[in-house]
This record gives structure tokens, C-alpha cells and sequence, in this order.
């Protein structure tokens, strides 16, 4: 009998008569447990005993770590277990698949431009889209490889769209991706997709679902000629941290909660901004600060210490120029690259448009962590304060002990209209 037709019989089953402890649970309640087991281990089981002999063929989990000093050391050896295991599995449902490879003699592994050697490229991407094919919710595929090599694309999976009635998550890391792949549209219960480290480049024009519900987008790289559309109006959370590339443009996301976004290496010259060809035609055209409008909680961080060292590199200097206004906005986290003294042009720029503000956080860069402090005061608005939010309560400010430009901050905001009062026990070194 078939595996995927002998586990849909005994799923559910009566516990068998006659035995005790896990023999006597039924044959699917064995086979979700062996889920959770690394592949080889849920296979050695077929010893076990004559009721044993196939349950792993069944087993609701799959998770296989290649290399990494875990599981078999070499391609060879991870392709004829991977071959054996997936035939014998047939169409066998699946709930969760974890495929992570990496660290591999790189002799064999690697192939010309750091990718995959070609004679891999189609037997990992045959077996994802085999775990598709087998229904799975959540499914990973993660390649690792040592630091000397982060950041390179070591696996490229073909651009034809998912199908999934069932996929709920999708993990990738380490791959490059392109075409429409990150089409979602025929996943209509996709609610997580994380991308971490991967080579976004050759999408597309978007990234699309009207499921998605989380969003995480780590290290990965953008096409540096062509802004990508997030096309995502379900979504509550979105993390973009430490990208590069042409910044996204992010369409309405009336649902969202929260949003945090590391600004790292993203490719956003004024003289593009500047040119409407290029940012979208559009005169009140907003490209990345429109999408985040509807967020009750937002960290804006950005890697550069000064507006002044990077010139060029000012946030979006259209979308500051068209600036939204954050309607439901309680919470704001920002870095100094909105606190430059003499220079507070951003923070004014947010703080106009945050008019439900309640706690806002100023993080300024320090040399040595042991000298941290963190000032909470509370924000008495000042009359004709009515450009600033009249909920703000907070302002906390995390910096080095001694820095200078707390003076110049507190200084910029009086003239803004905002009396800050130091509370007696607020300041504390966060070392201790």
C-alpha cells in the first residue's frame, strides 16, 4: 500500500490494543513525532521493530541538514540519501520541511561565481518544489556557508511562480531568486515569507501577496537600476534590515502594526530622487515613507553617523519632501542620522507628521558600550506647540556618558516647542 494512502487510513486511529507506552499510540501520532526528528535519525527507526518498518515514509516533518560538521559531509553522499529518501516518501503530506546546506568541500561545491556547482542546482531545487508538491506549510531552505563567503548567492532556484493551496511560511536563505518567484499570488494562505541574505536582483517588478502577514528582509540585495514594488495590503509586520539596492517602493499596507527598517547600503541618489522618470512619474510621488504611514509602531535606523559624511545618501529626500502623515503612530525609534546637530531638518520633518506620538527614542552611536547611558524624561508641550503631537509623554534618549550633543539635541527641541524635564532616577548606565 502506498505511504500517502496507508498514513490517511491510520491517521486518527485507536491506540493499539495490548500494548503500552509509545507502541501503544496510534500509527499518526508516531508519524507526527518522527516529524521532529533530523531525517536520518526518523529512517533508523524502520529497525525498531516490523510496525516500525515504514513509518518514517510518513513522518509530518522532514529535516535534513547537509554539512556544517552535522549530517553527511559530502555532495555525494546528500544526494543519493536525499534521492532514496524522497522516493520512498512518494506524495506522503507534509506539515514542516527544513533543508539547510552549507560548508561542503568547496572544491566540489562551488561552482563558477560562487554559485552552486551546476550538478546541484537542480536536485536541491527539485527537492523544494517536492515539498511544495507534498503540500507543506512551513518549508525552509537555508544554504550557510562561513563568513568569508556571506553575502554570495549560493543557490538559484527557477522564477516560475509558487502554487500552494497549503504553504502558510516560506524561509530563504542564501539563494538568488528571480522572474516572478516571489509572485505569491497563487499561495492564498502564505501569511510569513522571510528572505535572508538572498539575491533579489533579477525579480521582477514585484514581491505580491494579498496573504502575507509578516515580512522579513535581512542583508538581501535589491536591483540597483529598477525600484521593486511590496505589493502586501495584508501585511502587520515588516522588517527590512541591512539591505542594498534601489530602495523598494512599498504600496498602501493599511493593516500595518509595526515596521522596523535598517537603512545599510541602499542605493538612493538625490539626482535619482530628483528625477521623477526614475521615482515614479509622479509629482506628490512618495516611494518608501507612504507604505510605513499606517504603522502604530516604526524604527527608522540608518547606518551612516551624519547627513554631512553622505551628502548623496539622505533618506529619500523626495518622500521628506511629500511626507505622509503617520495617522496612528504611537511609538517611534530613531538613530542619530536624524540628530545631526545643526542639521535637525529630518527629526522636524517626522515629528510634524506624528500628531498621536506618545513615545519617541533617540539611539546616538557610542565607542564604548560599558559608558552607556539612557535618559528617560518625561514632555511637557509648550503653548503654541501644536505641530507636535500633544500625546507625547516620553523621550528617551540612549547615548555615551559626557555626549556633547545632548545639549545641541535638547536645545533643538525648546526652539521646537517641547520642554523636556529630566525625572530624578531616569538616568542609569546600561553596563550595570
Amino acid at each position: 500500500m502506498p505511504p500517502a494512502k496507508r498514513a490517511k487510513e491510520d491517521k486518527g486511529g485507536a491506540p493499539v490494543a495490548g500494548r503500552d507506552g509509545i507502541d501503544a499510540l496510534p500509527d499518526g501520532v508516531l508519524e507526527h513525532i518522527l516529524g521532529f526528528l533530523p531525517a536520518e535519525e526518523a529512517v533508523r527507526t524502520c529497525v525498531l521493530a516490523r510496525r516500525w518498518h515504514h513509518r518514517w515514509k510518513c513522518a509530518t516533518g522532514l529535516d535534513v541538514v547537509g554539512a556544517n560538521g552535522e549530517f553527511l559531509g559530502s555532495v555525494k553522499k546528500l544526494q543519493e540519501f536525499m534521492d532514496h529518501l524522497l522516493r520512498a516518501r512518494g506524495g506522503s503530506g507534509l506539515e514542516t520541511c527544513d533543508l539547510r546546506f552549507g560548508n561542503f568541500n568547496y572544491r566540489i561545491w562551488l561552482g563558477f561565481g560562487g554559485l552552486f556547482d551546476e550538478d546541484l542546482q537542480r536536485p536541491v531545487s527539485l527537492w523544494f518544489r517536492h515539498a511544495i508538491m507534498c503540500r507543506v506549510r512551513v518549508l525552509t531552505l537555508s544554504i550557510h556557508l562561513d563568513d568569508d563567503y556571506m553575502g554570495c548567492p549560493w543557490l538559484e532556484l527557477n522564477g516560475q511562480p509558487l502554487v500552494s493551496q497549503h504553504l502558510m511560511k516560506l524561509e530563504l536563505g542564501g539563494v538568488k531568486v528571480h522572474s516572478d518567484f516571489l509572485d505569491l499570488s497563487a499561495c492564498p494562505v502564505l501569511e510569513h515569507l522571510v528572505l535572508e541574505c538572498c539575491d533579489l536582483m533579477e525579480l521582477d517588478e514585484k514581491i505580491s501577496s494579498r496573504s502575507l502577514k509578516y515580512l522579513n528582509i535581512d542583508h538581501s540585495h535589491f536591483c540597483s537600476n529598477v525600484r521593486i514594488c511590496i505589493y502586501a495590503p495584508g501585511l502587520v509586520s515588516l522588517n527590512l534590515y541591512g539591505c542594498s539596492g534601489r530602495i523598494p517602493v512599498l504600496e498602501n499596507m493599511p493593516s500595518l502594526v509595526e515596521a522596523s527598517v535598517m537603512i545599510n547600503d541602499w542605493d538612493c541618489d538625490c539626482n535619482y530622487c530628483d528625477s521623477l522618470d526614475q521615482c515614479g512619474g509622479n509629482d506628490n510621488y512618495c516611494v518608501f515613507l507612504e507604505g510605513l504611514s499606517e504603522a502604530t509602531s516604526l524604527a527608522l535606523i540608518s547606518q551612516y553617523n551624519t547627513l554631512s559624511s553622505q551628502p548623496d545618501k539622505f533618506i529619500l529626500k523626495m518622500d521628506f519632501r511629500f511626507c505622509p502623515t503617520f495617522s496612528k503612530l504611537k511609538t517611534l525609534i530613531l538613530n542619530e542620522y536624524w540628530c545631526v546637530p545643526n542639521d535637525f531638518h529630518a527629526l522636524a520633518s517626522i515629528l510634524e507628521c506624528t500628531p498621536v506620538l506618545e513615545k519617541l527614542t533617540l539611539e546616538l552611536s557610542y565607542k564604548n558600550r560599558n559608558r552607556e547611558v539612557e535618559i528617560e524624561g518625561s514632555v511637557a508641550p509648550m503653548k503654541g506647540s501644536a505641530a507636535i503631537s500633544e500625546h507625547l509623554k516620553i523621550v528617551k534618549i540612549k547615548c555615551e556618558v559626557g555626549d556633547k550633543r545632548i545639549q545641541k539635541l535638547a536645545l533643538f527641541l525648546c526652539a521646537f516647542k517641547i520642554n523636556i524635564r529630566l525625572n530624578p532616577g531616569k538616568r542609569k548606565t546600561l553596563a550595570e
